[in-house]
């Protein structure tokens, strides 16, 4: 499903003009892949060599994907790199310190979850809706592409839906949204009860307490980890973001 470059079919054929790529020389030196998603953009993934760093790579990248995104409020995930974050800050991006949960899942503290099935086809276009209360659009082919790769458990409880997509290979969330705090914690006691191993639950910013909570009680230990960078969009609750699909 992906070239050997690593950009996933569904970004090369829904949205090709948001990948960027620098060149010096007939040599990729830098690239950032961005996408349009009905009202929202995303930044998937951004780089420079590190020998091509300061020299104007970088800011040429974003200027270029943010002319992408025509105006459209958008969202990424940030690492703390000195020099990226003066630049994110500079255009325009609100940077939400996120946390992130790790370790190994005490299984004596997982509860009984009820109301949750596995996922599938059919249940993409509320899902979608979901994601355009909770984050403003939907993720559109996004969900397909996921789909096909990961587990997809949902609550189809018409007044409180919310999905999880879960990889299994890795033992983590990937992508959780939810319309009450309550539904979200019970996605993610679900995907804490799949880890077979050493899990991670990260993206989680200040008003995604709720996942706090679930990752301490299931003995993980809290650290820090980068930045939500938002733009012309408040912070999504309650919501854990996808690094590749926000």
């Amino acid at each position: 499903m992906d070239r050997p470059d690593g950009i996933p079919a569904v970004r090369r054929s829904v949205d090709p003009a948001g990948c960027r790529v620098a060149e010096e020389a007939g040599e990729i030196v830098g690239f950032a892949i961005s996408q349009n998603r009905g009202d929202r953009w995303y930044l998937a993934t951004y780089g420079v060599l590190p020998d091509r760093q300061g020299k104007g790579i970088g800011r040429s990248l974003m200027d270029a994907v943010l002319a992408h995104a025509d105006g459209r409020p958008g969202l990424f995930s940030a690492t703390v790199h000195p020099g990226a974050t003066r630049r994110y800050r500079l255009a325009g991006f609100t940077l939400y310190p996120q946390m992130r949960m790790v370790g190994q899942v005490d299984r004596s503290t997982l509860p009984v979850v009820e109301g949750l099935r596995e996922g599938g086809h059919d249940d993409l276009e509320w899902m979608d809706r979901l994601d355009t209360d909770v984050r403003g659009a939907g993720h559109g082919p996004d969900h397909g592409y996921m789909l096909s790769s990961l587990r997809l458990v949902v609550s189809r409880d018409t007044g409180r839906p919310g999905y999880v997509y879960i990889d299994e290979n890795r033992g983590r969330p990937t992508l959780l949204a939810a319309a009450d705090p309550q539904v979200a914690q019970s996605l993610l006691w679900e995907s804490l009860a799949s880890t077979k191993g050493e899990t991670l639950v990260n993206c989680i910013t200040t008003a995604n307490h709720w996942a706090v909570d679930v990752g301490l009680a299931a003995r993980l230990n809290l650290d820090q980890e980068g930045y939500l960078a938002l733009r012309g969009m408040p912070e999504p609750a309650p919501y854990l973001a996808s690094g590749h699909f926000l």
